[in-house]
């Protein structure tokens, strides 16, 4: 089976960021095996700060699945930090609904299981948060 989310990385080593792109159908397994792909190489270029534009996946996923996927999450960056002895990295997820949940619920169990996360429906404003606004 062909996967229906496709992501594209890129590295800058300069600002430390990782920069993610998503596109396609929203899937909780290929999001969560795509999340640990973008794990690996925040501990190999030992990076602190990740922006994911996930403004062109499509799809409404149901609470639980959120649910899951925020425990996830926080879980997989707890390990990676453990493992890879780094800094605990901010992550900025730049989403619109219904990917985007008004009421935040993934990022709020990700956030009360340690990860430094926000997500937004302004690239800016998560450039910002991040530290790294206005800068390319």
């Amino acid at each position: 089976m062909a996967n229906s989310m496709e992501m594209s990385v890129e590295v800058d080593l300069d600002r430390r960021l990782l920069r993610v792109r998503y596109e396609g159908k929203f899937s909780l397994v290929e999001a969560q095996d795509t999340f640990h792909e973008i794990l690996n190489a925040l501990v190999q270029h030992k990076l602190r700060k990740v922006l994911i534009d996930g403004r062109e996946i499509s799809g409404d996923p149901e609470p639980l699945e959120r649910f899951y996927y925020g425990k996830f999450a926080a879980d997989a960056v707890s390990q990676a930090v453990n493992r890879g002895r780094i800094e605990v990295p901010r992550f900025a997820y730049i989403l619109k609904e219904p990917i985007l949940d008004p009421n935040r619920f993934g990022e709020t169990v990700a956030v009360n299981r340690g990860m430094r996360v926000k997500t937004f429906d302004d690239a800016k404003q998560a450039e910002w948060w991040l530290g790294i606004a206005g800068s390319k």
